[in-house]
């Protein structure tokens, strides 16, 4: 029965016919030039209501490093697949070059993109075929020189080396191995525009600094880089920051010396809240809208939570009535051993005989 449900959502996710099609439009050999957001308005289908983006505009100069930052919820991610066309603005226009990104072929456009995420997709095979994942036909010499630029130096102490299993969704890695072989598999790509989406948010001290090298050396390609960032260490090294404001639009933008200070700033009080300790704006600086995005998810993760500890109070009130079952039950069957007597040898059959209360037998 198992194997017919997964072979029944198999077939549903093989008939599902995609919203934009990967196939239609014209096909682009390079994404290098100005990336243009032209008073882009978007909400995500499940929250119509909702407008993550208002009028959001801003451009990117080619082959420049540009951190977004912004409060939790402000948006920083949804730049990313708006890019990568997961979906479509619902109002306004993004461009590459002067061409809408609509008009392109979506196959050939998310080959010249590049993306690094806080979580790295890994594929269960080997630590070479992940880094050649977007470039199939990839020499040796190539695999090795990424690697060596990612500082994957942990792969000379597999006794396998590049042909170590990296196990399902690298689950035998540590989040700082997967994370290199990430950077090491964009770097092979060469793409014409990085994005690096809270790439060492996850990472401890030791492992921020290697894939924060490595990302330096990634970063001093001709690539467009857009990094997604809370860290300092991060944004002080972009060369602009876009500073997304709570009513979907850009608050602030400029270098971090610019920004950093300038008094009363958009800038300034993300990084006040983030040296106290708080990854998220205060409830009073957000729209209404995020507001209530806000008390929602709280009301759900308390909902959550109540049901979860109810759940819990089910499994061991269910395990009690086990045990208890469990002891009248061998209570029993030790009463029916007692009233069984041995077979008599003279009928052939079995006497059964119960003793009574005061009876010697």
């Amino acid at each position: 029965m198992k194997g017919v449900g997964a072979a029944s959502r198999l077939f549903e996710l093989q008939d599902r016919k995609p919203g934009i099609p990967a196939t239609v439009g014209t096909k682009i050999e390079s994404a290098r030039g100005i990336i243009s957001f032209q008073n882009v308005s978007f909400s995500y289908p499940t929250r119509p209501a909702v407008n993550i983006f208002d009028n959001l505009t801003f451009s990117i100069p080619p082959g420049t490093n540009v951190a977004i930052v912004g409060p939790s919820g402000g948006g920083k991610s949804t730049i990313s697949s708006l890019l990568l066309r997961f979906y479509d603005p619902t109002a306004g226009s993004i461009k590459i070059n002067k061409v809408d990104i609509k008009t392109m072929n979506l196959k050939s456009l998310r080959r010249r993109i590049g993306v690094v995420a806080q979580e790295p997709v890994l594929f269960s095979g080997t630590i070479a075929e992940n880094i050649a994942y977007g470039v199939p036909k990839a020499s040796r010499a190539d695999i090795v020189r990424a690697a060596r630029r990612a500082n994957c130096n942990f792969i000379s102490d597999f006794p396998e080396g590049l042909e170590t299993s990296v196990g399902a969704r690298g689950a035998m890695l540590s989040g700082g191995q997967k994370q290199r072989i990430a950077i090491a598999r964009a770097l092979l790509k060469d793409p014409d525009i990085l994005i690096l989406d809270e790439a060492t948010s996850a990472l401890d001290a030791e492992s921020e600094t290697l894939v924060n090298e490595a990302l330096g050396r990634l970063m001093r390609g001709t690539s467009t880089t857009i990094s997604i960032a809370h860290r300092l260490s991060t944004i002080k090294r972009s060369d602009t920051i876009i500073v997304l404001g709570t009513d979907g639009r850009v608050a602030e933008q400029g270098t971090f010396r610019e920004l950093s200070t300038k008094e009363g700033g958009h800038f300034k009080k993300l990084m006040e809240w983030q040296l106290s300790g708080s990854d998220e704006a205060p409830l009073a600086a957000l729209s209404e809208a995020e507001r209530e995005v806000r008390r929602e998810e709280e009301e759900r993760q308390i909902e959550e939570e109540r049901l979860r500890e109810e759940l819990e109070e089910q499994v061991e009130e269910a395990g009690e009535d086990e045990d208890e079952e469990d002891r009248e039950g061998r209570g029993k069957r030790r009463k029916d051993k007692m009233s069984v007597a041995p077979p008599s040898p003279l009928e052939g059959g079995v006497q059964v005989y119960t003793a009574k209360p005061g009876e010697k037998r």
